[in-house]
Parts: structure tokens; C-alpha cells; sequence
């Protein structure tokens, strides 16, 4: 299966088509929507003019059923004194009795159509009402889909470069990850793991020959393996601590950052000063480890990139939200026409405060330093 890469103008050549094709089925919504309302009004005036014959042939049906009746009535009278009455008005009132039965039978058939008539034509009423509804939500969203499409498409080359960065972003972010578990893992063999096996070959030749040592010689030895241990132990801290500063759980933001920066002054060379607003609440520990990273992000590519000799960093604490400002007097740069292959980190950071709903807001110029501004929303554990 092959792939192919998507450019402006394929995408759109794509856009215009999608339109045509939106465009002509908006059309023939339209055509479909005229139709089906023109039969639904043809209806309604076809539903009055039965209803009006519905009860004119009701009104026919009771007179035939009063004229049945009188006409059986007649009958009987006829079969109770037959022979006061000649042949001949016995055979009338028969046929009168029958000629009123038939048309009485002939009104009953046609009221049941005119009967039958009116539900279907109320029935077709209520589906092409149901039909024209849906219709008009058909129509709404074929609107909607249009105008993205014709107007907010105008940001597609914006969104594709994104797409573009993002994807990027994405294979150097899983290259930082294997550089980083590389080079944790040979921290940890050249640092702890070498120490430890050190202690371990020299415990097992102390248990083995401790009977030719003096005591002295013996306690000795003991106290090195004791240092040994405890640089060890400080080394696998200086690893957790590069992973996640434990501190954070114990102490809160303002500490741990607080910490990091000084370490990170003396060991970068640079004059870091950290201030905060407000007053310290202490926030989801997600939420602290994000806020934490983003300063760390901003303030490692301030020292790597800036050739900055003053890196500013000011968190202000609201009741609701949190404000970050890293700010530098370095070389800065042109947002607009700067080379994309050292802005990993800023996408990064992006990426990692769109996804905790905030802003992010980045401002540089050649030779007058960059600022980086985030704000979050946050809920205080408290």
C-alpha cells in the first residue's frame, strides 16, 4: 500500500470538489424539499375537501338509516293487516324498503371509504411532515458543512503545517525518549551498578579472609564499603530525582522549582532569578508535575539557545488559575521565519498546555530576548 504526501494545492483541488459536491446535493435537497412541500399542501386541501364529503355522506347515512327504518315500519304494518291493502301498494312498499336498504348499504360503503381515505391522507400528512423536518435539518447541516467548508478551510495550510510539525514533533520526541532511557541506562551502569558490584566482590573477600585482618584493617574496610554505599545511594537520587523530583509530593511547586533553579544556575552559569505572586495552594500532583516540566522546557531551552546572561521566572498563583512568565535578555529570535528544527521544545510545550485546556503565548525578537507566557486553569486540592 502506498501513501502519498498531501500539498496545498492537492488539498485544494480536494476542497473545491468537496464544495461542487456539497453545493449540487444542497440543490437537490432543495428540489426534494419544494417537491414533498408542494404535495403536503395539495394534501391539506385534499384532507379538508374529505372531511367536508365525510360528513355530508354521515348526514346522507342517518337520513337513509331514519328512511330504512320508516319503510320497515311501513312493512310490518303491512304484514299485520295484509288484506286492508291491495296487491299492488304491498309490491310499492316493498320495493321503496329495498330501493332505501340499497342506497342505505351503498352510503355505508362509500362513508367507510371516505372514512378510510382520511386516515391515509392524515397518515401521508404526518410522514412528510417528518419528511420536511428532516429535511430542514439536512439542509441546516449541508449549510453549516458548506461554510466550513468555503471559510474556515482558509486556514488549512495553517492547519496541514501544523499537522506537519506535530508529526515531527511526534518521531523527535520518541528519538529524545530512546536517547534518554540510552542514556539513563548507561548512568546508571557506569554509576550504581558499578558501585554496587564493587561492594559486592569486596564484602565477599572481607567474609572470606576477615580472620587475617587486624580489627583496625577490618573496620576500615567497612567504612569504605559504607561511603561506597552512600555515594551510590546519592547517585541513584540524583537519577530519580532527573525523573521526577520527589519533592514535589513532599514540599510543592515553589520549593521544588526553587531548588532546581539554583542547582541549575550553578551548574548552567547562568543568573536565574525565580519570584512568585500570590499565595502557594498546593494542586493536583498531575497538575504540579506539568507546571513543573513547562518551567523546566522553558528554562533548559533559555540556557541552551538564548545565550541569555539573565533568565526570569515568575509563577503568580490565582484562586482559579496559575500564570507562568519565563523570560530571557538573549539573542531571540523571528517567530514568523525562524528554522523549525530547534523549536521541538516550544511545540512540545505547546502541545502539553493545549492539553491541559490553557493558553500559550510566545514572544521573541532578534537581539531583545523571548518571553514565554502560560496560563492554566487549576482546582486547588484544598
Amino acid at each position: 500500500m502506498t501513501t502519498r504526501k498531501i500539498d496545498k494545492d492537492t488539498l485544494d483541488g480536494v476542497i473545491d470538489n468537496m464544495i461542487s459536491t456539497v453545493t449540487d446535493s444542497k440543490e437537490q435537497v432543495y428540489e426534494i424539499v419544494q417537491d414533498t412541500r408542494s404535495e403536503y399542501e395539495r394534501l391539506k386541501l385534499e384532507l379538508e375537501e374529505v372531511k367536508v364529503s365525510v360528513i355530508e355522506k354521515i348526514q346522507n347515512t342517518s337520513k337513509l338509516e331514519l328512511l330504512v327504518r320508516s319503510a320497515r315500519k311501513r312493512l310490518m304494518e303491512l304484514d299485520r293487516d295484509f288484506k286492508r291493502y291491495s296487491e299492488d301498494e304491498v309490491k310499492d312498499a316493498y320495493e321503496i324498503a329495498q330501493q332505501l336498504q340499497n342506497q342505505h348499504n351503498i352510503s355505508l360503503r362509500e362513508e367507510k371509504a371516505l372514512l378510510s381515505r382520511r386516515n391515509d391522507i392524515e397518515r401521508r400528512l404526518q410522514s412528510l411532515l417528518e419528511q420536511l423536518r428532516k429535511a430542514d435539518v439536512l439542509v441546516a447541516r449541508i449549510s453549516v458543512i458548506l461554510n466550513f467548508l468555503q471559510d474556515d478551510f482558509q486556514q488549512v495550510s495553517q492547519m496541514l503545517e501544523d499537522a506537519k510539525q506535530k508529526q515531527a514533533f511526534g518521531f523527535k520526541l520518541i528519538q529524545a525518549q530512546e536517547e534518554e532511557r540510552l542514556k539513563l541506562s548507561h548512568e546508571i551502569h557506569d554509576g550504581p551498578a558499578q558501585m554496587m558490584a564493587n561492594i559486592m566482590m569486596r564484602s565477599d573477600f572481607l567474609i572470606k579472609t576477615y580472620r587475617q585482618f587486624s580489627e583496625d584493617e577490618t573496620l576500615k574496610e567497612l567504612h569504605d564499603m559504607k561511603e561506597q554505599v552512600r555515594t551510590a545511594l546519592t547517585e541513584v537520587r540524583r537519577i530519580i530525582y532527573d525523573l521526577r523530583p520527589m519533592a514535589l509530593d513532599d514540599l510543592g511547586l515553589v520549593p521544588t522549582l526553587n531548588k532546581y533553579l539554583k542547582t541549575l544556575e550553578e551548574y548552567k552559569h547562568n543568573t536565574i532569578r525565580f519570584d512568585y505572586i500570590g499565595e502557594e495552594h498546593r494542586l493536583e500532583s498531575k497538575m504540579e508535575v506539568a507546571l513543573f516540566r513547562l518551567v523546566q522546557e522553558a528554562v533548559q531551552n533559555a540556557c541552551k539557545h538564548s545565550n541569555a546572561t539573565l533568565i526570569q521566572v515568575k509563577i503568580e498563583f490565582r484562586q482559579n488559575q496559575v500564570n507562568l512568565l519565563v523570560k530571557d535578555n538573549g539573542i531571540g529570535f523571528d517567530v514568523e521565519t525562524s528554522p523549525k528544527e530547534n523549536s521541538f521544545g516550544l511545540i512540545g510545550m505547546k502541545e502539553r498546555v493545549e492539553l491541559l485546556d490553557g493558553s500559550f503565548e510566545l514572544q521573541s525578537q532578534v537581539n531583545k530576548g523571548t518571553s514565554v507566557k502560560i496560563s492554566i486553569k487549576v482546582k486547588s486540592q484544598e
